[in-house]
């Protein structure tokens, strides 16, 4: 069925809605790389798409051949370009609520232990800075602290983060049910608006949720509030069953504390 037509072309209701799915999709890609270092090449490869597409309609020859050429290498650039990306979007819509019903996640003691250690931070008014890594990688960070292979308990990370311990700087990362290492630097979150909202604790935390799907756990030393961080998103908790839930089931989206 035939809207409408531009010159040659014949513009059919299943035209409209492609282009209406395209543009959502590429819409929702871009927010979710506005903020990483990502957001230049993602627009240079739709500035690609867009010169292909025009040369194609023009029917220019020499220009088309390039593209065609260059087509076969391009899903493999993609996925090596922007691979942390897609990781966070897979991990995105893994937290999808329908995804969470078909799939409930069940606590863990590692949680709990964390959940029990954070509250203890904040009761003693110690700082605190915990990470706990899912599938991106830790290594890279892993290897700026000192190695430990502990364990997961609550006195554990309360020692770690009392003042006078030489390990308290820095953060704790726990992955695969493990603390791998302590005093780790995390970077600083690129988010313009950080460096005027938190100090550097906060920002680091940021700054983590931001290059990885690792959920981080930021402990205020001078006001006692216990952040969640996740995905870019941010979310306060003040007691033992909120941390669980966040814990378990991953900061809401979009919340503002």
């Amino acid at each position: 069925m035939t809207l409408f037509r531009i010159g040659f072309l014949e513009v059919s209701l299943i035209d409209v809605l492609d282009v209406i799915a395209v543009s959502i999709i590429f819409y929702n890609l871009y927010l979710l790389m506005r903020r990483t270092r990502a957001v230049q090449m993602f627009v240079g490869l739709v500035l690609i798409f867009a010169a292909s597409f025009l040369a194609q309609s023009l029917n220019m020859q020499e220009l088309s051949w390039i593209f065609r050429n260059l087509s076969t290498v391009w899903l493999v650039a993609f996925i090596i370009i922007f691979q942390p990306e897609l990781r966070r979007i897979l991990t995105i819509m893994g937290q999808n609520r329908l995804v969470r019903m078909i799939a409930r996640e069940q606590t863990s003691p590692v949680s709990e232990e964390v959940a029990k250690a954070c509250l203890e931070l904040s009761r003693r008014g110690y700082g605190g800075l915990v990470v706990l890594g899912r599938d991106t990688g830790m290594r890279a960070i892993i290897e700026t602290g000192v190695r430990m292979q502990a364990l997961v308990s609550a006195s554990l990370v309360v020692s770690i983060f009392n003042p006078r311990s030489p390990l308290h700087d820095g953060a704790v990362v726990i992955q695969n049910d493990m603390i791998e290492a302590a005093k780790c630097i995390l970077p600083l979150s690129k988010n313009p608006r950080s460096e005027e909202l938190w100090g550097t604790r906060h920002r680091a935390a940021m700054g983590m949720s931001e290059e990885s799907d690792a959920l981080v756990i930021a402990v205020s030393e001078e006001t006692g509030s216990i952040t969640v961080f996740e995905n870019e998103a941010m979310e306060k908790v003040s007691d033992y069953e909120n941390l669980m839930r966040v814990l378990t089931a991953g900061v809401r989206q979009g919340t503002d504390a």
